[in-house]
Order: C-alpha cells, then sequence, then structure tokens
C-alpha cells in the first residue's frame, strides 16, 4: 500500500481506494446502449444547456430513463466528461471523493500529483478539496462530471463539501446530478441565479409519438390513439412503456395486449415491487398498500386508513423520493396509476377482505369533509348501500340523479344497489331511479315506503325524526310523480310541503343544490300546463328560466313549457324563439356543432327538449313546412327526448295528428287525435284540441255535422276550438251561429296570431257567402298581413276553395307573393300604401351583429367569418345566434333573406 504525507493525502495517485481496496472501473465508464434505445432529441437538446449552467439535475423515478438519458447524451461528446456511478459505500467523505478524483483522473483531466487523494475513508480535508476547485477553476474549458444514482448519497457532509467545489471551481466544472431523490444542494439559489439546468419527470415523460416510435423500434406498429392510451395508463413512463413493449411482443394481438394487459401479472409488477414497495420499511408499505383503494388522498385520510398519525412525513417522504406518489398540491396525493394497480393486487393477496373496510373508513371521512362524488364511490365499493343511499339524501343531491352532468354516473352507480338496503334513503333513490325513466308501476311503489318512513308511520317511539333533506327529497319525488301522472292536486300539495322544508334545510346546502327548486318548480309548472291553468303554470316556469343556476334538463322542460303555452296562444313566433332558446343548454353541454348552413333535417342539430322538438314541430305544420315537421317528429319520438308526461304526450299526439291532416290523411289523422293519454285528471287543452283535429278531419271527409257535435262538448275557454267551431257550423250551412261563436272571442284574450287569422278566415268565408265580397276581401287581406309576420300558411290552404279567387286578385296577390304563393305576380303594379309591411324585427343589430350578417350572404363558413373579424369562432357563433333571434328566423339563408327584405344588406 502506498504510503500518506503528513497532511493526510498520498503523495502520487494510488490504484487503491482509502480502505486499501482497487477501485472499481465499471464505476467510471458510462453505461452502454441498449440496441433498441429511442434517442429523445428533444431532452438531448435540454442537456446541451448543461454546459451553460454549473449544475444540472436529472430528477426522476425508477425507471424513467434518467441514466440512459445522459448517457446517450454523453456519448460521443469531445468536451472532457468524467462519469461517476455512486454507491451506498460512497456514505463517508473520504470514500466519495477518492473516488471522485479518481473518475477526473480516469477520463484524462490531468490532476497535479500534489492533490493526492484522501488518506482516510471517514473524512477528507478542507484543503484538498481547495486545490480541487483551484485546479478546476484553472481550467480553459470546463469538465463535466457526472454523479449517476446520487440519491445514495446522503450523508449532509458530502453535499455541503460538493457545493463547496461547485461554487469554488467557478466555470472550470459542469456538474450533472443523476438522481430520484432531491440533493441536498441549495438547489434554489442556482435556480434564482440561473445556473441550474431541470429534467424532471413530467420532461422525461414520454409523449404518445415517441410511444409510437418507440413501440416500432420493438417490431409494434400501432395507431398513435393507441399508444396516447398507454401512455395515459403509464403517465409515459419509460420502464412501463419497454416492459410492456417486450411483453406485447410475444402475444397473439400486441395492440389489445397494450390496451387490455393486467398490470399486476406483468413484469412491469415485478420492477415497481421490488425497486419501490419492498425497499420501504414495513409502515410505508402498509400505507401504500392502504392507500392504494384511493383515487387521491391526503395525510388525514391516510391516517383514516392505517389508523395511525404518521402519514404526513411518510408522504412527504416518498414523494422527494419519486417513488410514484404525486404530488397534486394543496396536501392531496395520488398513486402512479400502474403503481396503483400493482398494490391493490398485492393488497387482496397479504390482506383478503380488508378493501371494502378500507373503502368504507374512506367513506366515512369523505363524507365528513363534504366530498360526495368520492364518498358514494367508495361506499359503493364497500358494498354498504344504505350508507351510500344516505349521503345522497342527506347532501340533498337526489336531484343530480335527474340533470346536470353526473346523472348518467350516478344512475350508473345506484344500479348496482341490491335489495338488501332498507333505509328510507334507498327506497327514495330506487324511486328516483324509475320515475327517471317514467316506470310509475315500479318507481311509485318505493316512494311509498319512502314516505311511510320519513312520516313516522314505520318509526319506533322516541326515534329522531328523518332529516329535512331527505323529507324534501321526498317532496321532490312526489311532485315528479304527480307530473308524471297528471295529479295537479298532487303537485300543489308536495310544492307546500316542499317549501316549508326549504325553510328547516340549511341555507347553504339550498345553495349548493339549485336544481331542487328548479326541478320542483319545472313539476309543478308542467301539472299546471296540464289542468290548463296558463297563467299559474307560466309564473312556475318562469322561476326556472330566469334563474342563471337552475340545472339545464330543468331549464330545457321550463322553457319548453312556455314555447307550448305560446303556441296553444296561437304565438308561433314566440313559440319558436322560446322553443330554439331550449337548445341553448344543449348546445354548450354538448359538442361544439358542426359550422355552415343548418340543415333542419339533421338530428343532431335538432334541440334537445323533449316539449320544444315538438312545439317547433307543431309551427312546422302550421307554416306547411311538413318534412322539417316530420323530421322533429322523428326527433322527439327518439330516446333522449326526455320524460314522458301527460303534457308531452299529448303535445306528442296533436302533433302527429295535425301533421297527417296536413298531409291529407283525414282517416289517420281522426285515428291519431283519439289516442288515449293516460292522467290522473282530463286537461282541457288536450281535449279540445284533440276535438278540433277530429272536427276538421270529419269536415275534410264532409261531415258538418259531425264536426259541430264533437266541439259542442268542449268547454270554450280554448279561443282555438271556439274558431274551429264557428268554421265546423259555417260547414254546416249555419254562418249567424259561427258569428254568434267568433264574437265570444273577447279582444282582450290573450289569442295569437295562430287563432286570430283562422278567425278572420272564418268571418271573410261568411261575408262571401253572404254576397258582401268587399268586406271578405278586406277581412282576407288583413289576414294576409297578419299570418305574414309568422309565415303562417296552413290556414289559408284549410280554408276552401273559397279564397283562391281572392288571393289571385291584385292588391291580395301582392301581399301572399313570395311566402304563400310560390311566384312572385306578374304585371301588377302594387299602390304605394298597400305595399308589404316590413317583417318583424324583435331588436336592431348591432354593428359586428350587421358584420356578421354581411359576410353570411357572402357564404363564407363560420371559420371564415372569425379569421376576416379577428375573432374567435365562439364569438362568432354567439353573433350569429343573436342574429337568428333579432331576425326571428333559425337558419343561414332566412338570415340572408330576411336581411334583404330589412334593407340590412
Amino acid at each position: 500500500m502506498a504510503g500518506f504525507q503528513k497532511n493526510g493525502s498520498a503523495p502520487t495517485a494510488p490504484y487503491a481506494d482509502p480502505r486499501g481496496d482497487p477501485f472499481l472501473h465499471t464505476r467510471f465508464v458510462v453505461p452502454g446502449r441498449p440496441a433498441m434505445l429511442l434517442r429523445r432529441e428533444r431532452l438531448v437538446r435540454h442537456l446541451d444547456q448543461s454546459l451553460l449552467t454549473p449544475l444540472t439535475l436529472v430528477n426522476g423515478a425508477a425507471g424513467a430513463g434518467k441514466t440512459l438519458l445522459v448517457a446517450d447524451w454523453a456519448t460521443g461528446r469531445t468536451e472532457p466528461l468524467a462519469w461517476l456511478t455512486t454507491e451506498a459505500t460512497d456514505q463517508q467523505p473520504g470514500m466519495f471523493w477518492a473516488y471522485f478524483l479518481q473518475a477526473l483522473r480516469d477520463s484524462g483531466v490531468p490532476l497535479s500529483a500534489e492533490l493526492g487523494l484522501p488518506a482516510d475513508a471517514g473524512r477528507v480535508d478542507h484543503p484538498l478539496l481547495a486545490r480541487l476547485a483551484v485546479e478546476l477553476s484553472g481550467r480553459d474549458l470546463p469538465v463535466t462530471v457526472v454523479l449517476d444514482q446520487y440519491d445514495r448519497v446522503t450523508d449532509p457532509e458530502i453535499a455541503e463539501q460538493l457545493e463547496f467545489v461547485l461554487h469554488h471551481a467557478g466555470r472550470g466544472l459542469c456538474l450533472v446530478l443523476v438522481t430520484r431523490t432531491e440533493p441536498l444542494l441549495p438547489l434554489h439559489r442556482y435556480r434564482a441565479a440561473g445556473e441550474m439546468t431541470e429534467i424532471r419527470d413530467a420532461e422525461l415523460a414520454f409523449t404518445p409519438q415517441e410511444a409510437a416510435v418507440l413501440l416500432e423500434t420493438h417490431g409494434l406498429r400501432v395507431p398513435v390513439h393507441a399508444a396516447s392510451a398507454l401512455v395515459e395508463r403509464t403517465r409515459g413512463w419509460a420502464a412501463g412503456l419497454r416492459l410492456c413493449a417486450l411483453a406485447a411482443r410475444k402475444s397473439p394481438n400486441p395492440e389489445r395486449y397494450l390496451k387490455e394487459f393486467e398490470a399486476d401479472r406483468s413484469a412491469v409488477a415485478d420492477f415497481l415491487l421490488a425497486e419501490v414497495l419492498k425497499r420501504q420499511p414495513p409502515e410505508t408499505q402498509d400505507l401504500l398498500l392502504r392507500v392504494s383503494v384511493l383515487d387521491r388522498f391526503s395525510p388525514a385520510l391516510a391516517n383514516a386508513l392505517t389508523e395511525r398519525d404518521d402519514a404526513e412525513p411518510i408522504l412527504a417522504g416518498l414523494h422527494r423520493e419519486n417513488a410514484f406518489v404525486e404530488d397534486l398540491g394543496h396536501t392531496w396525493y395520488r398513486l402512479h396509476p400502474l403503481f396503483g394497480e400493482i398494490l391493490r393486487a398485492h393488497l387482496r393477496m397479504r390482506s383478503p377482505g380488508l378493501e371494502p373496510e378500507l373503502h368504507r373508513r374512506a367513506a366515512v371521512w369523505l363524507r365528513g369533509s363534504g366530498s360526495l362524488a368520492e364518498t358514494l364511490g367508495h361506499g359503493a365499493a364497500a358494498g354498504d348501500w344504505d350508507f351510500t343511499a344516505g349521503a345522497l339524501v342527506d347532501d340533498l343531491a337526489i336531484g343530480e340523479l335527474f340533470s346536470g352532468l353526473r346523472s348518467d354516473d350516478l344512475d350508473g352507480l345506484f344500479a348496482r344497489m341490491g335489495p338488501e338496503a332498507t333505509s328510507p334513503a334507498a327506497h327514495l333513490v330506487r324511486a328516483a331511479r324509475e320515475l327517471a325513466r317514467c316506470d310509475l308501476e315500479r318507481g311509485l311503489p318505493h316512494l311509498r315506503r319512502a314516505r311511510r318512513s320519513l312520516e313516522g308511520e314505520d318509526r319506533p317511539p322516541g326515534e329522531v325524526p328523518a332529516p329535512a333533506a331527505a323529507r324534501l327529497s321526498c317532496a321532490l319525488l312526489e311532485a315528479l310523480a304527480a307530473r308524471l301522472t297528471g295529479a295537479p292536486g298532487r303537485a300543489e300539495t308536495a310544492a307546500r310541503a316542499a317549501g316549508r322544508l326549504q325553510d328547516e334545510v340549511p341555507a347553504p346546502l339550498m345553495d349548493r343544490h339549485p336544481e331542487v327548486s328548479a326541478l320542483l318548480q319545472t313539476h309543478l309548472g308542467s301539472t299546471r300546463l296540464w289542468a290548463g291553468r296558463y297563467e299559474d303554470a307560466r309564473a312556475a316556469l318562469s322561476t326556472v328560466t330566469d334563474c342563471s343556476g337552475a340545472a339545464v334538463t330543468a331549464h330545457e322542460d321550463s322553457l319548453g313549457g312556455l314555447a307550448l303555452i305560446d303556441y296553444l296562444d296561437g304565438w308561433l313566433g314566440r313559440a319558436e324563439h322560446t322553443a330554439l332558446a331550449a337548445t341553448a343548454g344543449t348546445e354548450r353541454s354538448g359538442p361544439t356543432a358542426p359550422t355552415g348552413p343548418a340543415n333542419p333535417f339533421d338530428s343532431a342539430r335538432l334541440p334537445g327538449s323533449g316539449i320544444g322538438r315538438l312545439v317547433l314541430a307543431a309551427v312546422a305544420v302550421d307554416r306547411n313546412e311538413l318534412s322539417l315537421a316530420q323530421a322533429l317528429l322523428d326527433a322527439a319520438n327518439g330516446p333522449d327526448c326526455g320524460l314522458r308526461d301527460p303534457v308531452t304526450e299529448a303535445g306528442r299526439t296533436i302533433v302527429t295528428a295535425r301533421l297527417l291532416l296536413a298531409r291529407g290523411r283525414p282517416a289517420a289523422a281522426l285515428a291519431a287525435a283519439e289516442t288515449a293519454v293516460r292522467a290522473d285528471v282530463v286537461s282541457p287543452w288536450a281535449q279540445g284540441h284533440a276535438a278540433l283535429i277530429a272536427s276538421a278531419a270529419h269536415l275534410a271527409e264532409g261531415r258538418p255535422e259531425t264536426a259541430v257535435e264533437l266541439l259542442e262538448t268542449v268547454p270554450d275557454a280554448e279561443g282555438a276550438c271556439a274558431v274551429g267551431a264557428a268554421r265546423a257550423q259555417l260547414a254546416a250551412g249555419r254562418p249567424d251561429a259561427a258569428i254568434e261563436l267568433l264574437d265570444r272571442v273577447r279582444p282582450e284574450d290573450r289569442a295569437g296570431p295562430a287563432v286570430t287569422v283562422r278567425a278572420m278566415l272564418v268571418r271573410a268565408e261568411a261575408a262571401d257567402r253572404a254576397g258582401d265580397f268587399a268586406a271578405s276581401r278586406g277581412l282576407v287581406a288583413l289576414a294576409l298581413r297578419e299570418a305574414r309576420r309568422e309565415r303562417l300558411r296552413r290556414p289559408f290552404l284549410e280554408a276552401g276553395p273559397w279564397i283562391r279567387p281572392c288571393l289571385d286578385m291584385g292588391p291580395l296577390r301582392v301581399l301572399a307573393a313570395g311566402w304563400l304563393t310560390p311566384h312572385p305576380p306578374r304585371h301588377v303594379e302594387p299602390a304605394r300604401s298597400e305595399g308589404p309591411p316590413a317583417p318583424l324585427v324583435v331588436e336592431e343589430l348591432s354593428g359586428r351583429e350587421r358584420d356578421v350578417l354581411q359576410r353570411l350572404a357572402q357564404m363564407m363558413s363560420t371559420e371564415e367569418i372569425a379569421a376576416d373579424l379577428y375573432v374567435s369562432v365562439n364569438t362568432v357563433k354567439t353573433h350569429l345566434k343573436s342574429v337568428y333571434r333579432k331576425l326571428a328566423v333559425n337558419r343561414r339563408g332566412d338570415a340572408v333573406r330576411r336581411g334583404r327584405e330589412l334593407r340590412l344588406l
């Protein structure tokens, strides 16, 4: 063994460490690159920046590809580079610096003989470090030193010495640390000074494109979307991707293997269990196994599962060590997905039967923290359905089964609930699920059981009454049941009970669930509409549409109900506008609609509200747009048409019958109108309109007396029915009786053009029969002016042969041209005072809306308009909706035509 000088350093550079053992030269060799290594240019370019900073940190989890990346970068470099793979034996300062100095010499860096080596494995003299720093600082070219697996060096003294040398070596040393953990260096100072290059887990992760190329190097050609799914599951973890690729090569269906492989039965599991789990102490292993049942966890939640109080330092340490525990911020963590899968499988093998208990503990803790979605998930996983249903009901979240983005998820979750759950909350949830499907036969028995329990019929004496949230949930379902059964009285009772209970429920809970009040008012408004109480129905439904926080489903249903009221009152334009507004929520929550001119027969563009579609179909019938009406009616019969309550079913019956009648099929229309709608009480408007359609069908087949008899039994509160009865009386040869019926329709009534135009035409026909042709033409002219604003064509087509000669007369031909008759008049010069009135404009267009309209006329797409105006596509869509509303149209072509009529173009 070589002798040592008095200063404790060897006089020469021996080939042995301070313990007298020979240096292991394999630790100075840059690791070899595998044959199938993928060179990642973006990371290599980033590492090139290390030559510009004194410190570079490559920090990532086990198997993240750190060493291979730096080795690939180091190979072939012309600058001086020393490599040292550290080991656990380097915990002593003398041993660490002996190997550090030998790595420099082994790489060809000239060091003076006076520098020597540490003589003691356990210590190093400060003068040696100072001489090393001085020699490095005097170099013309910096030397790069790579310390691989630096996480094995944990002695703070070594870190302090390394920082001293790095600081005083100046530009003569570039240090690259490859590590799983944060080194004990003042990183914040280097980072603040811009003197550190960092590559961490997020950057080390493979992108989908890189993963696809990696798989291809292993002989696997998969589409990018398949590679993306694999990257999502592995989080781009290099070792996981390589191990999966190697296993997939042996599979008969590699693409399917990559999509469906079981992580716990793969080489990935062997790697993670050996490299991560088994390196931890028993307490840490136990914590990791228990939190594996969670998607995310905090120290307090982890403590609830372990029944200990040491989670906070353990989790912080695991994150620092890159032990596949990700920090989500605000003291929340999650496991790497693959690591979580493997730990869960290991938990089931090591502790059979413990997993449900862990889910139960998690559900109890999460319920106390206010995290409902996670509470429900863990309660269901524990199989405790009474607890899970109780959590949903006590949180007043039962309305989320009917509306919102989570309704399908909640329905799927509670579909697994078995008959063993017998609490009132469980029966409420079952009732809600069945009533949401309009299954009264199954839903009502559950609702009755829940109501009996909540009202105390089955409660033992002295037991505390049910929480107000549960009773309010029951009242909500009672209102829904009343709506589905057409029972207005039952709905009013439920609404009054709900009003009292809302005062008992804590205000923050009510504020958190605005959908409860919205759904209550929607159900109440619908039953009032069924009862023919239009103004009361409008009041209830308007409270929902005026509320910005109302659930999308309730908002759409309420707008659909308001549109139906407008239609029944004869206001087609208002009905159309309101029904179209019901689609706004669907458009915002659904996928972006394609741009370009709207196709009315494209079901993807049709409104989402079932009643809204029916109203639009009814409007289309009155406008004689029968193909559009059929498309809308077909869409309203689809699976996503919403609740099939009596209002919707009656509306469907009426529209179907009216469409058949418009197509010249009176017998089929008569059969459709007689379709029974199940309800506890009879709706006056549904009964009246069914009789009105039947009467019109009999008139079309030449049976006026039968038509008269049908309408004699209908209350004349409905203006449309009174007009229909007058038309039947006139057809039966009793004009005086017809006029008397029309005189009963008071001018102050709410009747709109669809009613008043028909009334004018009945009066015009009576005048025509009486020989008062001037009065008849005048009434027809008034009807044409009134109808043109709404594009109301059916009344004229239904009027009969007498009206055709009138429409051929000069002034009347002008009024009918372009919207009622197919071609404009020829050789007729209308008087200026008799010119057609301007089309209806709801509101003046803004300057930007005019810009959009002008570009519509130029056949520009939405994207082209956005680019031309330097605005976003969504901004253009907003302007288009406003233009359509203000011009009372719903298609691009109609907007351009209306703009030209108004001389806006």
